[in-house]
């Protein structure tokens, strides 16, 4: 076989690439070693902004494969038909911590799920919990920057974390749900994922329902205490990465399965709580889960920074048949997400080989920026309409509209008859066993106790008081003996 050639970036070969050249044998570098500055220029920017939040993250490939027929209340053609499959890539994260964070820590995980349909590509960007800290978007970077490091200590501060909770009792439920038994999953493998936010979906009548997504881990659940935790991170930083990496490297390809519960659209104006509500879940009982199919990891990415650091995901990535919600929180992930990826990757960024469809066509007037790749040729127009066959609107809108009525203006989300932000996080604690609670309490305490100021440690007292007087009690003299200590 014939030996490759190591080449410049303009495919000039590369004479030597262990020394420099130089002005005689000992002398200073030369200015004209054109590939020596290139590889040092070129070395300076091989890292691009990481992302916000969702920073350390792992990725698959695989496929989604239908089981069951809803085609009762989805034209989505992904969804068409029992047995079809469709090529995916899903990318897991942590959401507080840098690039560099450990990856078995308390912390929410990033479920973000991409179908490669026929149609174009769907974005499902949730989360390993059904519920979520805040319910509007104009909260977000507030919430963020009390979770992150502080400009002043640069680490994480307790005082800001449980301060901005102590002023948002709609966190109760999600500080309920992450500080208990499922808080530090063992492995990406080993947790559900949800789309957490209420997504419409679209029949062929065009009856409209809302949905929300339930993907069930296959391998079971699987979690670790706070003692187990610090010791895996002890030996393996980047544990949950190995985990994925070896078992589908071994052939042991991890699985969900799919499930949804159906609101007929009609019904949301009257749900006994705001359905469009991201901090609460929908009840079982009132809306039973659904199979719709299997999701399949079988495939290791080639290149971690090309497929996963590179990989965008936007919620308003839709196709027909499914569309968003009132869901405040996901009206704003609508904007936020697609202009996170402009920014970290530029506006081409949907070019990039493990973001660009696989079999639908892209065909559309925009046209230059950074990369650009896909410009047209002498006989493409760049405006529309035209009168040169340039690609037309469908009029066939992607999902059902929806009614809005009332004034413009800041308004808190409308009152439905049991919109409270502790009913929930008190059934969620009464669900649990004498000890589960007991973890719950400890893990809740050992952060609350760290908080130097007394107000805001009863403001958050406060909240868990009116989820359960008996979990506001354990809370409360678990917090009281830690700081007596």
């Amino acid at each position: 076989m014939a030996k490759r050639v190591l080449t410049t970036e303009s495919g000039a070969p590369v004479a030597d690439n262990q020394n420099s050249a130089t002005a005689g044998a000992g002398g200073p570098i030369l200015l004209q070693d054109q590939h020596l500055l290139e590889k040092l220029a070129r070395f300076n920017r091989e890292r691009i902004p990481e992302r916000v939040v969702h920073a350390r993250g792992s990725g698959a490939y695989g496929y989604f494969e239908v089981t069951d027929d809803v085609t009762g209340f989805t034209r989505a053609d992904f969804l068409s038909a029992v047995g079809k499959r469709t090529e995916t890539f899903l990318r897991f994260s942590t959401v507080a911590d840098s690039l560099g964070g450990a990856d078995a820590v308390r912390d929410p995980r990033g479920f973000a799920l991409k179908f490669y349909t026929d149609e174009g590509n769907y974005d499902l960007v949730g989360n390993n919990t059904p519920v979520f800290f805040i319910k509007d978007p104009i909260k977000f970077p507030d919430f963020i920057h009390s979770q992150k490091r502080d400009p002043f200590t640069g680490k994480q501060e307790p005082d800001n974390v449980w301060d901005f909770w102590a002023h948002a009792p709609e966190a109760t439920h999600q500080i309920t749900w992450l500080m208990g038994d499922r808080g530090i999953p063992a492995s990406y493998r080993h947790m559900n994922g949800y789309g957490s936010h209420t997504y419409q979906w679209t029949n062929a009548e065009g009856e409209a329902f809302f949905v929300k997504y339930h993907f069930k881990t296959n391998q079971g659940v699987r979690s670790l205490s706070a003692e187990q935790a610090a010791e895996l991170v002890g030996k393996d930083a980047n544990s949950h990465q190995t985990d994925l990496l070896q078992a589908i490297e071994r052939g042991v390809n991890p699985s969900w399965t799919l499930y949804v519960q159906v609101m007929p659209a009609a019904e949301a104006a009257d749900y006994r709580f705001n359905p469009f509500d991201l901090t609460k879940v929908w009840p079982h009982s009132d809306y039973p889960l659904q199979r719709v199919g299997r999701l399949v990891l079988d495939r290791n990415p080639d290149n971690v920074f090309a497929e996963v650091e590179q990989a965008a995901f936007s919620p308003n990535n839709f196709v027909p048949g499914i569309g968003p919600s009132p869901d405040k929180m996901l009206q704003g992930r609508l904007f936020a997400y697609a202009d996170a990826h402009r920014y970290r990757l530029g506006v081409n960024h949907t070019q990039l080989p493990v973001n660009a469809p696989r079999t639908a066509v892209v065909d559309n007037y925009g046209r230059d920026g950074l990369h650009a790749t896909r410009n047209g040729s002498r006989h493409d127009k760049n405006y529309e309409p035209n009168s040169y066959a340039g690609p037309a609107q469908t009029d066939a809108a992607l999902a059902a509209p929806l009614a809005i009525h009332g004034w413009t203006g800041t308004h808190e989300a409308p009152a439905h008859t049991k919109d409270d932000d502790f009913f929930q996080a008190g059934e969620l604690f009464r669900l649990m066993s004498e000890d589960e609670k007991g973890r719950l309490v400890a893990n809740i305490a050992g952060g609350l106790s760290q908080v130097t100021r007394d107000d805001v440690i009863e403001k958050n007292l406060a909240h868990f008081h009116a989820a359960d007087a008996d979990y506001g009690k354990r809370v409360a003299e678990a917090v009281r003996a830690l700081r007596e200590d």
